[in-house]
């Protein structure tokens, strides 16, 4: 099958292979944060991504001052990392989704762009930066409503116009003197994102959904993902097992390049958009 597209020669050969490889299938989507950098939200792993020292859930929850460190950065990226806009692979992911093709999306990110691009079924693997609970009680706040809290008890803390973000919307913060971490409003208790942090493992209720997306498809994409974390592998290896096709979208080295049906080595938002112009014709 031909595509005529503005790629390079060698992408547009891969395109039509990964093309050929879909063509009548319904497929799930397993995407990382390749998918959102064309949002302004930066990756861990892709070339020029900044050094970062995620936090992880043993630092969080045993160091008042890591907790203070977090919710001072998280608090001053949080409104850019809030106003990033779904881009062209999002919103062809959602039209793959409408058109019957995909059966849905797991996601590693935690930005909510699928959600907002209009995708119905989306695994949220590693959580979502919109809500907030208590890990005492168990109470659900919304993280815009915490941002207004934070403003109130921290009215000194000052948000630049132009900040430098991570991959899950904070900033390094200059300093954290003075800062009132927020608390539950119900019980006092201790708030922690709604995230999965490095060290923390995937809710299995959460990895099972996943499990099924691909159980009762055809094939699979995995699109803007080294597959560095394990649960992203996994699913590549369930639709191995099952002998299903695995296409792999991303710009550069995957974990599971030698195992692909096809590999595209091209920037996510301009390949899903070509295949949410050519696979609904071929269902």
């Amino acid at each position: 099958m031909t595509i005529v597209t503005e790629f390079d020669a060698q992408t547009s050969e891969s395109l039509s292979r990964a093309v050929d490889a879909l063509a009548g299938r319904r497929i799930a989507v397993l995407t990382g944060a390749g998918v959102s950098t064309d949002s302004g939200i930066p990756d861990y792993r892709g070339k020029g991504a900044p050094v970062r020292t995620p936090m992880t859930a043993e630092r969080f929850l045993s160091s008042e001052e890591a907790r203070r460190r977090y919710w001072v950065g998280s608090h001053l990226g949080w409104k850019a990392f809030a106003a990033a806009e779904p881009n062209a692979g999002h919103r062809a992911l959602a039209r793959l989704e409408g058109a019957g093709v995909a059966t849905g999306v797991v996601t590693q990110n935690v930005d909510g762009l699928h959600v907002r691009a209009g995708g119905r079924r989306v695994v949220e693997l590693h959580g979502t930066m919109r809500r907030v609970f208590c890990t005492h009680c168990g109470q659900v706040f919304d993280r815009r409503d915490l941002a207004v809290r934070v403003e109130r008890d921290n009215p000194w803390i000052a948000i630049p116009e132009n900040v430098k973000l991570g991959p899950d919307g904070d900033v390094l913060p200059e300093s954290t003197d003075g800062f009132r971490v927020p608390g539950c409003s119900v019980c006092g208790g201790m708030l922690k994102p709604d995230v999965v942090f490095f060290g923390e493992f995937i809710p299995a209720e959460k990895f099972r959904e996943a499990e099924q997306l691909v159980r009762t498809s055809d094939a699979l994409v995995v699109a803007g993902s080294s597959l560095v974390v394990n649960s992203g592998i996994r699913l590549v290896e369930r639709a191995r097992r099952r002998r299903l096709p695995v296409v792999i979208v991303n710009r550069g080295e995957t974990r599971a390049d030698g195992r692909a049906t096809v590999k595209v080595d091209a920037g996510t938002s301009d390949v899903l958009h070509a295949l949410a112009e050519t696979l609904p014709q071929l269902l």
